[in-house]
C-alpha cells in the first residue's frame, strides 16, 4: 500500500496532469457545467415567475368580472321593477287596481298537501364469484368504454 502511496507521482493520470492544455480543458469543463446550471436556474425561476403572473392575472380578471357583477347589481337596485318588488315584499303594497289579500300562515298551511317522504333506496352489491382482479378489469373496461354496469 505504501508503495502505490509512493508512486502515485509516477502514474500516467498524474503525468497528464501537468500538461496544460488538459487543465485549460478541465477548467473550460468546469465553466461550462456552471454556466449551463446557471441557465437551467434561470430557466427555473422564469417559468415559476411566469405561473405567479399568469395566476395574478386570472385573479384580475376574476375580480373585474365581480365588479362588473356589483355594478349591474347597483343597476337593477336603481330600477323601479326592484323598486316595486321591494314595495310589495316588505310593506304589503299593491299596484293601482289590484287587491291586496292577506292570508294568515296557519290558514295557508292548512290547505296545503303533504308531500310523501321519498325513502332513501338502499343498494345492496352483489357477491359476484369473479376473481377481484378480473372484477378491476372489467370495472375499468366500463370506465374507459362509456358503459353501463350490467344489470343484476
Amino acid at each position: 500500500m505504501l508503495g502505490k502511496i509512493k508512486n502515485l507521482p509516477n502514474h500516467p493520470l498524474a503525468h497528464d496532469l501537468r500538461d496544460v492544455r488538459v487543465l485549460g480543458l478541465l477548467v473550460f469543463g468546469v465553466i461550462v457545467l456552471l454556466v449551463s446550471w446557471s441557465g437551467v436556474r434561470v430557466i427555473e425561476v422564469n417559468y415559476q415567475l411566469q405561473q405567479q403572473v399568469t395566476r395574478m392575472q386570472e385573479q384580475n380578471k376574476l375580480k373585474d368580472l365581480g365588479n362588473a357583477n356589483q355594478k349591474l347589481e347597483n343597476q337593477y337596485y336603481q330600477t323601479n321593477q326592484y323598486l316595486e318588488l321591494q314595495a310589495r315584499k316588505q310593506f304589503g303594497k299593491a299596484a293601482p287596481g289590484e287587491t291586496l289579500l292577506l292570508v294568515p300562515k296557519n290558514i295557508a298551511l292548512a290547505h296545503t298537501i303533504e308531500l310523501p317522504q321519498v325513502e332513501e333506496q338502499t343498494t345492496t352489491t352483489v357477491a359476484s364469484s369473479k376473481p377481484f382482479y378480473q372484477q378491476n378489469f372489467e370495472s375499468w373496461m366500463r370506465f374507459f368504454f362509456h358503459r353501463s354496469p350490467p344489470a343484476n
